[in-house]
């Protein structure tokens, strides 16, 4: 299994350039008011919902800006219910309930490429003007047909035939990193390699939001643990206040000026010790 494992990523650096295409397509809708929105059934369907519910505590985005939907609905993410997924409608159905509109990306994950209740729902979506993109695994895929941009990461026959949670999962979850990742980069959640829009909703993130302030403007523990209360846990808007000697509520408008940029809200040379 993992000699089979080891050509996974190359599978996924053959698409780099689609990946590309579908993470400046997603950012320039996200930037309009738009949503990420994964269809998926089956492990297709839990690898969508799992990098949507971990867009918020990593870049603190609201829930409804990066959507997970499964056939057969959250029961189907701790157990089996394969029958839905041969439902064309229900796909449909699915995106309509959730108010789909034309400001929104629909990515459609089968790793086969032939799932109905994905092809179904991006068929539906794709008619009603909205911005399609299909995740599979196999070449020449009935996905490509009913999607404007396809990602198609060809990772090959599976150790055990057909179980797709092998290598085809692999590359779905590092498809979806990339496209979560580099999204939230362009929308400004990142600074350097920073996750300076972390949600300290724990002891852990806690810990590293402080450990960002303390790495960026330079403080010690004590004062960037000061400082990051004073902001009310907000890493960004401490390190404006402090880079920029202004109040947190200075910091917050300064941010949104700039569509929340950390380094254009900075705009002045770094100093020594920073991140470029």
């Amino acid at each position: 299994m993992n000699a089979e494992d080891a050509g996974v990523a190359r599978a996924v650096a053959t698409q780099a350039e689609s990946i590309g295409v579908a993470i400046d397509s997603i950012a320039a809708r996200l930037r309009k008011g738009g949503r990420l929105i994964y269809l998926g059934a089956g492990t297709s369907g839990r690898l969508g919902v799992l990098d949507a519910s971990e867009c918020p505590p990593t870049f603190s985005t609201p829930p409804e800006l990066v959507v997970g939907l499964i056939a057969g609905g959250p029961d189907a993410l701790t157990r089996s219910i394969e029958s839905v997924e041969d439902r064309p409608d229900a796909g449909a159905e699915d995106l309509k309930a959730v108010h789909l509109t034309t400001g929104d990306v629909v990515v459609g994950i089968a790793t086969s490429g032939r799932t109905p209740y994905v092809l179904g729902g991006l068929r539906w979506a794709r008619s009603a003007g909205v911005y399609t993109i299909g995740l599979s695994c196999n070449a020449d895929a009935e996905l490509a047909s009913v999607a404007d941009l396809q990602i198609t990461p060809v990772v090959g026959p599976e150790v055990i035939s057909g179980s797709t949670r092998l290598k085809a999962g692999t590359a779905t979850k590092m498809v979806l990193n990339m496209l979560t990742t580099g999204v939230m980069v362009l929308l400004g959640k990142t600074y350097g390699n920073l996750m300076v829009d972390v949600g300290a909703r724990n002891s852990k993130l806690a810990t590293r939001a402080r450990a960002i302030v303390e790495r960026v403007t330079c403080l010690a523990p004590e004062e960037g643990e000061r400082l990051l209360n004073r902001c009310g846990g907000e890493v960004k808007t401490a390190i404006v206040a402090h880079r920029r000697s202004i109040s947190p509520a200075a910091a917050r408008r300064l941010l949104a000026g700039v569509d929340g940029q950390l380094r254009a809200a900075l705009a002045d040379p770094l100093r020594r010790g920073e991140v470029p």
